[in-house]
């Protein structure tokens, strides 16, 4: 397996990001007075997961700041799973839909807390590395002169 060079390239995004979409199909179906309150929470929170990975990437100099954002995005995931099971009691979801999603959460919480505690192999570098010098073997520098 290659390193990721994005974001976008992390297992954990790419799951986070479809179940965030599968929350957002699955919540069409809530009842109209849940707009803004049940519906509007649920899908924040599934989205907020990729974001804050996004901005956890973007931190990586700092392993603090990394794992903190990652500790956030962690939230978010059994947040997500909190809505949810709000959304079953209140059978706006089936228990097939409720099982699928949570086991989809259960895997996104253990792939961030590996990442939490693998957080050294994300911030390699040393803390004052400017990331956007850091040219990987094989690449070339996306900057130029002109």
């Amino acid at each position: 397996m290659s390193a990721a060079k994005s974001f976008r390239d992390l297992k954990v995004y790419q799951t986070a990001q479809e179940a965030a979409r599968l929350v957002f199909e699955e919540s069409k179906r809530f009842p109209r007075e849940e707009r803004y309150s049940l519906t509007d929470q649920i899908r924040r929170s599934s989205r907020a997961i990729k974001a804050m990975l996004a901005e956890a990437w973007a931190r990586r100099r700092y392993k603090a700041a990394f794992v903190h954002k990652i500790d956030e995005a962690l939230g978010e995931a059994y947040e997500t799973q909190s809505w949810l099971d709000d959304a079953v009691d209140s059978e706006y979801l089936s228990k097939e839909s409720f099982d699928d999603l949570n086991r989809r959460y259960d895997a996104i919480g253990g792939m961030l807390s590996r990442m939490i505690d693998r957080a050294d192999d994300f911030c390699k570098f040393a803390p004052d590395t400017d990331y956007r010098s850091v040219i990987r073997e094989g690449e070339e520098s996306p900057i130029t002169d002109h």
